[in-house]
């Protein structure tokens, strides 16, 4: 008597998927033992100071943005104050940040939406935040993440390349590999997990030349070799976290 049991077995691309699932998590978990402090490096005290320092930090380094915002947001406390803003003494304010003339419009306009869609608040929705000027979904996950406490997925430029590099998505679209790497993890560990991507893209795994030889999740990942492979080679390109 033949038993039938081929469509109780898992087909070898369920089996494919659980062992991606299994090893993206591993890497996630080494991450968070190498980095146990890592968080989001834009100083700011509220929703607002923020979504202004993320605007900000586009073809810029959090470093150089946080020297900049002690006076800005000195200078501008609320939404009204960005809409009223005098444009010449923002774009100076703004000028070491770079594209400082885009960043001022965009500022301008977000103070003016914010008052008058928002009653001058920062809105804690995604559906929200990305219609407001300047505001995408990589940055609204940064706000939502990090100022309201909304598990999101930041897919900036270090997030992208590490994802691709671990093999968890192929994507280029930030949307959609969005998309891939939240099906990968549980919800609650979305704001996190991007935290321990990005400070191992900017601290080890560099666009050129990666750290492989003093790399935490080189026995994961598919991309070892990429880089010096060397420990003591290795380690001289690590950049420590900032003071």
């Amino acid at each position: 008597m033949v038993i039938e049991v081929a469509e109780e077995l898992p087909s070898s691309r369920d089996r494919s998927r659980t062992a991606l699932v299994r090893r993206a998590r591993t890497i996630n978990r080494a991450l968070a033992e190498t980095y146990p402090d890592a968080h989001c490096e834009l100083d700011f005290r509220n929703p607002l100071e923020l979504l202004v320092a993320t605007i900000l930090s586009a073809q810029s380094t959090d470093r150089r943005v946080n020297q900049v915002t002690p006076t800005v947001f000195a200078r501008y406390p609320d939404a009204a104050a960005y809409a009223a803003a005098d444009r010449v003494e923002l774009e100076t304010l703004l000028q070491p940040t770079g594209f400082f003339r885009a960043k001022t419009d965009s500022l301008l306009k977000l103070g003016a939406a914010l008052v008058e869609r928002f009653d001058g608040e920062v809105p804690g929705r995604l559906e929200d935040l990305v219609t407001l000027p300047g505001v995408g979904r990589k940055t609204a996950n940064v706000v939502l993440g990090n100022a309201f406490g909304v598990p999101g997925i930041t897919v900036d430029t270090h997030f992208g390349r590490l994802i691709r590099r671990f093999g968890w998505t192929r994507e280029t679209d930030p949307v959609k590999a969005e998309a891939e790497i939240g099906a990968l993890f549980p919800k609650a560990d979305w704001t996190q997990l991007s935290h321990n991507v990005i400070w191992h893209g900017r601290r080890r795994c560099h666009a050129r030349n990666p750290a492989c030889g003093a790399c935490p999740i080189a026995r994961w990942c598919p991309a070892f070799g990429e880089g010096e492979t060397d420990p003591k080679k290795a380690a001289k390109l690590i950049r420590e976290p900032r003071g």
